[in-house]
């Protein structure tokens, strides 16, 4: 999703040097999304090229996009923490640490990395004199277009590094047999029923299975998943079939994205970009309950706080995927994990609209509405 927002970005500043105008900005903040659909949102970032200005966008477009992307190709490493660290994103200098001096042979590392850091150290206090200098140098707008252009075949170019990912093929190796993965599926149908929703959430999606149906009758399905390779798989799944109505992020439940920026205004909160008519929180509480350690009582009332119906699927402690979670615990630990706890506790919070016990007799779900 970063480098298909990199490239709209690209390409809208090669046409608006077409017309003689540029992009003062280069920040993913100003491309959001329908569905799988980026779309460029802050016309203020237009103005008049004036010559011999630079490309104005560079050093944030680098900041923000090609670094974070360079890291993800060449170390494997996430970006997304590094982008809710700092609003501004990564910069020249510190991205320059992270890289040996024979790392200057891959493409773009030497222009876009290593001189870039040495130059703006150089420069750092001239301020105006770098324009007047770019002028007397005959920097004109060919230059930034040849720039850009480069730049779209660098970034069309980077292939996110292979790294294990523990639930890409959870469809396949997980406990569910044909039988209840068809009995889980009839029962989200019947949550989902016949009425419109504004916004559904699918908490822990993977392979957005259960997203798919509820898309079927929500205007926007927010598909979310800690795992960036199974996000990243649905994304470009989702791409392929110019899906609008399903938007897949990368999220840990347990530590979801921040408030940051000034006043932490600038960017919101996962919680405060829009609340949900129906969340689906399938194959979910017991990763969130005994391998992030969240008591059972506070993971409850979180769903409740949510004030929205939700699907909520509770696996018993003779599960499979529960005795493989609870085999890294002490045997004395999660004494509050099991379903007599849970259905109490959602009872007392939720009407019970519907229930079902899948056919191995280990997980049971849940359709509730808040009291």
């Amino acid at each position: 999703m970063l480098k298909d927002a990199a490239l709209l970005q690209l390409r809208l500043t090669s046409a608006a040097l077409a017309e003689d105008l540029t992009l003062k900005d280069a920040s993913p903040y100003n491309v959001q999304w329908r569905g799988s659909q980026p779309v460029f949102i802050d016309i203020g970032s237009f103005e008049r090229a004036r010559s011999g200005d630079p490309w104005t966008g560079y050093r944030q477009f680098c900041m923000l996009y090609l670094y974070p992307l360079l890291l993800e190709a060449h170390r494997g490493v996430a970006f997304q923490p590094w982008l809710r660290g700092s609003v501004d994103g990564i910069a020249p200098r510190d991205f320059r640490r992270l890289f040996a001096r024979r790392d200057s042979l891959r493409p773009g590392m030497l222009r876009h990395v290593f001189l870039h850091a040495s130059l703006e150290r150089r420069h750092a206090d001239k301020g105006s004199d770098v324009r007047r200098e770019l002028e007397a140098a005959g920097f004109d707008k060919r230059l930034v277009e040849s720039n850009v252009m480069q730049m779209s075949r660098l970034v069309t170019k980077l292939r996110p590094r292979a790294h294990d990912s523990e639930w890409q093929d959870y469809g396949s190796t997980c406990s569910y047999n044909d039988r209840e993965t068809l009995a889980k599926e009839e029962f989200v149908r019947r949550a989902v029923g016949d009425r419109q929703r504004s916004l559904v959430w699918d908490l822990g999606c993977n392979d957005g299975r259960y997203s798919r149906i509820a898309s079927e009758r929500s205007e926007l399905t927010v598909a979310v998943d800690f795992d960036r390779a199974v996000v990243d798989a649905l994304y470009r799944s989702l791409r392929d079939e110019d899906n609008r109505s399903i938007l897949p992020l990368v999220l840990d439940l347990a530590d979801p994205s921040p408030g940051i920026g000034w006043r932490n205004r600038e960017r919101m909160t996962f919680l405060e970009r829009g609340r949900p008519d129906l969340a689906l929180c399938l194959a979910l509480v017991h990763h969130l309950s005994i391998g992030r350690n969240i008591p059972l009582r506070e993971l409850v009332d979180w769903l409740r706080s949510l004030d929205c119906e939700v699907v909520v699927e509770f696996p018993a402690r003779t599960d499979p995927m529960v005795q493989r979670l609870l085999g890294a615990k002490r045997a004395d630990a999660h004494p509050d994990y099991d379903g007599e706890t849970f259905d109490s506790l959602l009872r007392a919070r939720f009407e019970i609209l519907d229930l079902v016990e899948l056919p191995s007799e280990t997980r049971t779900l849940y359709f509730a509405r808040p009291r």
